[in-house]
């Protein structure tokens, strides 16, 4: 090759990393994830390129969403006047409590125009076994409609139990309409979408993947796990369908999780998000009837619910911005269970000042994950936490995939998102927030009836830990940002 040709790959070579370096720096709003993108750029050109245009790029958000998000607006403008009968008598009611959490319930009502609502009646469903009957005679309770999206669904047991329901109702003439996400329920083949299709239920996937070993398992899921029926019962939580979580068979591993029934106008929003995520993914579009969204009396627990959704859709990280607000309004004590801790500095941040303020402030996390990379990464953080007074517990019975939060035994949020920037900005995550002092107590009794089974992190031996056991830990958390 030509000296000339030798110097001129070269500049192109170094111009393209400039290029790239720029675009980094440009578009990557987090500082941590810049640095992570720039290290590795710098220091391996070639894998780092690639790496960043395959997971940093976010121009497939701005092509496949911006068409969903414009279409969201409209839907949520014709929601608006009843969205606004309820923030305004509900937050009447708070203010008149002198209670501090109406600044979360403004927050979000500013930002999502989620509805604040009263008179819900909400019950907790602890894992498989107390979830899926429940869900299952609801369904067979239904008379107008049932909308499911789920992350992952299994093709065994309770995943046939709940497709067999379906299918009888859509042939009794009830208007069944299903999503799954197609990189979370590869179990679901043309087979299954076939009887479904048979039977009356429309079914379609969320994303498709045609290229399964080259799709990017990473980015923009849909990791929701929404059930609403008839437009006044709703089903959201941490649990899949899958038998796992049943706990049934002997041998098999322990799974723990946490689910919210919610009957009454809770249930607004988790069909808003239905709705348009229904609309992006399916050939048909749902439009709004009455009977999505139920007129209810005053006759409910009186329960205060309300939902917060955010994804790639988003103009924000809303699920990020409500746990840091719960942070910040905590006067005396904090308790998280969450699978998957990679928080990113905002939460550690918040987490810490609050331990360092007195606050009690407890985590509970898997003993082993079922990752190893991910599981590596959450043990970098907590040595920063536990130095801060942040009590850490390492769930031992099994596998915790509860992803909780109880502030001051008063306000209580479950739901799908994990502490992760995966579920802040890439994944699309619904929670739902409960101002409720009964419900909140039994989630924090709950709470320490799950650290029974778990071993408490010591301090001292933590710090003093071999360096050989850190390095992988330091290196992993180097890759946060992106797991």
């Amino acid at each position: 090759m030509p000296e000339n040709w030798k110097i001129f790959i070269g500049a192109v070579y170094v111009i393209l990393i400039i290029l790239v370096c720029l675009r980094i720096i440009f578009e990557t709003r987090s500082a941590t994830k810049t640095m992570a993108y720039l290290l590795l750029v710098l220091f391996i050109p070639l894998f780092g390129m690639l790496f960043y245009i395959a997971f940093g790029i976010n121009y497939w958000k701005r092509k496949l969403y911006q068409r969903k998000m414009d279409e969201d607006e409209l839907l949520l403008k014709q929601l608006k006047r009843d969205v606004r009968r309820y923030n305004d008598s509900t937050l009447k009611w708070i203010d008149l409590q002198n209670d501090e959490r109406g600044e979360l319930a403004t927050m979000l009502i500013k930002d999502l125009q989620s509805p604040l609502t009263r008179n819900n009646t909400v019950k907790i469903l602890l894992n498989g076994e107390e979830k899926f009957p429940e869900l299952l005679q609801a369904i067979l309770e239904a008379r107008h409609h049932i909308h499911v999206e789920y992350y992952i669904f299994d093709v065994d047991d309770i995943g046939n139990q709940v497709m067999d329901a379906l299918m009888q109702k859509a042939r009794a003439g009830v208007k069944v309409r299903f999503i799954f996400d197609d990189f979370g329920s590869p179990q679901i083949k043309r087979k299954q979408i076939k009887a479904l299709e048979e039977a009356g239920v429309e079914v379609f996937p969320f994303y498709k993947v045609h290229f399964y070993l080259l799709a990017n398992r990473l980015n923009y899921r849909n990791h929701r796990k929404i059930v609403v029926i008839d437009g006044k019962t709703g089903f959201v939580g941490g649990i899949n369908v899958s038998d796992k979580y049943i706990n049934q068979t002997p041998g098999k591993r322990f799974w723990r999780d946490t689910h919210l029934r919610i009957d009454g106008p809770g249930v607004y929003y988790l069909q808003y998000l239905f709705i348009t995520d229904w609309n992006f993914c399916a050939n048909r579009k749902l439009n709004v009837e009455e009977m999505h969204f139920s007129q209810f009396s005053d006759a409910g627990d009186d329960r205060i619910v309300q939902l917060v959704g955010s994804g790639p859709d988003s103009h924000q990280p809303s699920i990020l911005f409500a746990i840091l607000q719960m942070i910040y309004l905590a006067k005396e004590e904090i308790l998280i269970t969450t699978p998957y801790f990679i928080p990113g500095e905002s939460i550690m941040h918040a987490l810490r000042v609050a331990a360092l303020s007195g606050l009690k402030v407890k985590l509970l996390v898997p003993g082993k994950s079922d990752s190893r990379i991910v599981n590596a990464a959450a043990r970098a953080y907590y040595d920063d936490l536990l130095q801060a007074g942040v009590e850490v517990y390492c769930y031992s019975k099994g596998f915790v995939h509860a992803k909780t939060m109880v502030c001051d035994g008063k306000t209580a949020m479950v739901g799908t998102a994990n502490m992760d920037n995966r579920s802040f900005d890439f994944n699309f995550e619904v929670n739902a927030i409960v101002y409720d002092t009964e419900l909140s107590s039994k989630l924090r009794n709950i709470f320490f009836e799950d650290i029974r089974d778990a071993q408490p992190l010591n301090p001292k031996q933590w710090h003093t830990r071999s360096v050989w056991v850190q390095l992988p830990e330091k290196f992993a958390r180097l890759f946060s940002p992106e797991l």
